[in-house]
């Protein structure tokens, strides 16, 4: 690592006399930052040169295992020192709830009570990294101003260094971690003097000195006999991995635990057969002494305490949350989101009912629950003011996680909740904060008094955060949808007109990819008082609000020029003419007919459209080979030839758009085929019924990849 001397050098000195190499410049301003402001660990990061990402260069005070999952950190990651670089400012966090509510990734793999401040390394006009540190538990919930000045100034002090280092092309080299010195092999090194060593000899008390990464450097005889290992296999190794009764991760985490808080922790295990064990831990910033002494009141119970092999596993596991977060990232509306939930995180956390709560309007909305044996106790919450003083609305409002071990505790703090009692005994309301804004509250409940250690709020709060970015996709997803087939309902007809000699029926299906919108559309328009009728049907190219847009134009335009009276040619031309004047990049092909059941017959049109099907009586099916012309939209002087069919009493007219025969790898022939088929075999069917199965027969036999418009027309005697 190049290092920069301390001293105060001229901008025009040499840079030989400017930079020594070879002096810790990270490890030595680290160092000082920490020594300044009494923290007791802290890391710092460089700006990686080929793309957007902080990397870990050193750290001091903790084993970088403590933050092996941010040795390489995204700057949009929702991390203190991304946010610090992002936002070019100090960026602090007062503790272990201040932690869960705005950084749930880190609280749930650091679940201690710790105070952390983030700054950027970075000079006017170029950023160079980040740096963190720490404080135990015991720091006051905010930072005081001489800290504040004094990380400031360091920070800026060290960037102004890297831009020398920079400058004189001497990029930065790796340094070492700065952690307590080597461990010492026997009593008398650790304690001073032989003396001391006998005297910790004689206790009737085990002692047992760890370094940083928790190896035993000392151990007296009394704990060696407590543990039943000989000291020379103990001396050097961790605690944990060399005892197998203790190589459990709960008693890993009292050891990380007490490290990050410098708080005295304990722990109760049994060494079998029968002989319970107290060991306390009291740390320091160069390592923990720990105390091994028989646990009386626990031996006292005897056989009645859980066996290793019955106690609980952790909250949820790793793969427990990679499998929410998978089965999160697969629920399209919000009632997916609450059923997952209530299937896959409920039974995980030990919980027996759910809520989910959003708000709209100012009022609380009860998005979905579960669990409750009588809907009417939630329901009753739906509509309520935001500015009523309940914990769902507190949560929603405020974004921080309440727990409630009893009904006592919720009582005390919200006396409504006496008038509404829902038969559970304890509650957590974790905010679903998504995108830096509250998008809802999941509520779960408890049939019996739960604690909520700290660990376990953590994980809860976590799980929050999953649920939150389903719950805001899916919240998307559902106002797409509405948007989509609101805007679809508003442009297609509500109902088709009853007319004389004619049957009718219609659907419309969207596409299984995109907006499930698009520019497909028909309409059914009697004419010269209800004697005759004009029926249409075409597609806008593309799935969009445009394609929609232009497509409720396209069929106002034919409305239009069908009551004027214009023939089925020029209904075509006039509509080419007004694609062209609105000046749109979107073609669309159509098909009209003039229909006229008094006399047998329909006149068509058509502009690049599939050609409709024609079922006679006898069951016939035929394809109509209609002369037409091209899309409208592309030619300014086009003509569009018309075509005379007859339509006896008894025949359907199929009126179709491509999304009905096309797909990919299936031949459009053969899907005609198909079609036709299906029409000769049940075409003597009420036209609704026909409708459905038509429509039913497209969706089973291929993906459907575009929109799908059916028109059936029948005469009538």
């Amino acid at each position: 690592m190049v290092g920069v001397s301390d001293g105060q050098t001229s901008a025009q000195a040499p840079a030989a006399a400017r930079t020594r190499v070879g002096r810790p410049l990270l490890s030595l301003a680290l160092a000082s930052m920490m020594d300044e402001v009494h923290a007791h660990s802290g890391a710092v990061y460089l700006l990686a040169a080929d793309e957007p990402v902080l990397e870990m260069a050193v750290m001091a005070g903790l084993p970088r295992a403590f933050a092996a999952p941010w040795e390489r950190v995204g700057l949009s990651a929702p991390i203190p020192v991304a946010e610090a670089v992002r936002e070019r400012s100090l960026v602090w966090v007062g503790g272990e709830e201040d932690m869960a509510a705005r950084y749930p990734r880190i609280a749930v793999v650091l679940p201690y009570p710790f105070a952390l401040a983030a700054l950027p390394v970075a000079t006017e006009t170029t950023v160079y990294g980040a740096i963190f540190v720490t404080w135990p538990g015991s720091h006051p919930p905010e930072l005081s101003e001489r800290e504040r000045e004094h990380l400031t100034a360091a920070c800026r002090r060290l960037a102004v260094r890297l831009e020398r280092a920079k400058e004189d092309s001497r990029p930065p080299l790796p340094e070492p971690d700065l952690l307590a010195g080597p461990a010492f092999g026997g009593a008398a090194g650790t304690l001073g003097t032989v003396e001391a060593a006998r005297m910790v000899s004689r206790l009737p008390y085990g002692l047992c000195s760890l370094d940083l990464h928790g190896r035993i450097s000392f151990a007296n005889p009394a704990a060696a006999e407590l543990i039943g290992v000989p000291a020379s296999r103990l001396l050097g190794n961790q605690l944990w991995a060399s005892v197998p009764w203790l190589n459990d991760p709960v008693y890993e985490d009292r050891y990380r635990a007490a490290l990050m808080s410098q708080h005295t922790t304990s722990f109760v295990a049994l060494r079998p057969p029968g002989d319970w064990l107290s060991f306390r831990m009291y740390p320091s910033t160069t390592g923990l002494s720990v105390r091994i002494s028989r646990a009386r009141a626990v031996a006292e119970m005897g056989r009645s305490e859980p066996q290793p092999d019955d106690a609980p596993a952790r909250l949820v596991t790793i793969s427990q949350v990679l499998s929410l977060a998978g089965a999160l990232t697969e629920a399209a509306g919000v009632q997916d989101v609450v059923q997952l939930v209530a299937d896959e995180i409920v039974p995980a956390v030990g919980s027996q009912a759910l809520v989910v709560l959003g708000s709209r309007a100012g009022r609380l909305h009860v998005l979905g629950h579960r669990g409750y044996s009588d809907p009417q106790i939630v329901e009753r919450f739906d509509g309520m003011p935001l500015t009523q003083q309940t914990p769902g609305t507190h949560a929603l409002s405020t974004g921080v996680p309440a727990f409630f071990d009893s009904q006592e505790q919720l009582e005390r703090l919200y006396p409504v909740r006496h008038a509404t009692p829902d038969g559970f005994a304890a509650w957590a309301y974790l905010p679903l904060i998504a995108s830096g804004r509250p998008v809802g509250t999941c509520v779960l409940a408890y049939a019996e008094p739960h604690p909520f250690p700290a660990d376990e709020r953590a994980v809860l709060t976590s799980l929050g955060g999953l649920i939150a970015q389903a719950l805001e996709r899916a919240q998307l997803y559902d106002a797409k949808n509405q948007l989509a087939h609101g805007l679809q309902a508003a442009l297609l007809p509500h109902s088709l007109p009853t007319l004389p000699g004619v049957e009718a029926a219609a659907r419309y299906l969207p596409a299984m990819q995109g907006m499930e919108i698009g520019g497909d559309f028909y309409d059914l328009v009697p004419t010269e008082q209800g004697l005759t009728a004009a029926a249409v049907i075409g597609d806008v190219q593309g799935h969009n609000v445009t394609a929609a847009g232009l497509m409720g134009q396209i069929r106002t335009a034919v409305r239009a020029y069908t009551t004027v009276g214009q023939a089925p040619e020029e209904v075509m031309r006039s509509t080419n003419r007004l694609l062209l004047d609105l000046g749109s990049d979107l073609f669309a092909s159509c098909l009209y007919l003039r229909l006229d059941p008094e006399h047998g017959r329909a006149v068509m049109a058509r502009a690049g459209h599939p050609p409709p099907l024609l079922r006679r009586p006898d069951g016939r099916v035929r394809v109509l080979d209609l002369a037409g012309g091209p899309l409208l939209g592309i030619d300014g002087s086009p003509t569009y030839p018309t075509t005379e069919v007859d339509l006896t009493p008894g025949c359907v007219l199929v009126l179709y758009t491509d999304g009905l025969i096309e797909s990919p790898g299936v031949d459009i022939e053969d899907a005609l085929a198909d079609l036709g088929q299906v029409l000769t075999e049940s075409g003597e069917r009420p036209l609704d019924e026909l409708a459905d199965l038509l429509i039913q027969h497209a969706a089973s036999v291929r993906e459907r990849v575009d929109d799908v418009a059916l028109l059936l027309l029948r005469a009538r005697g």
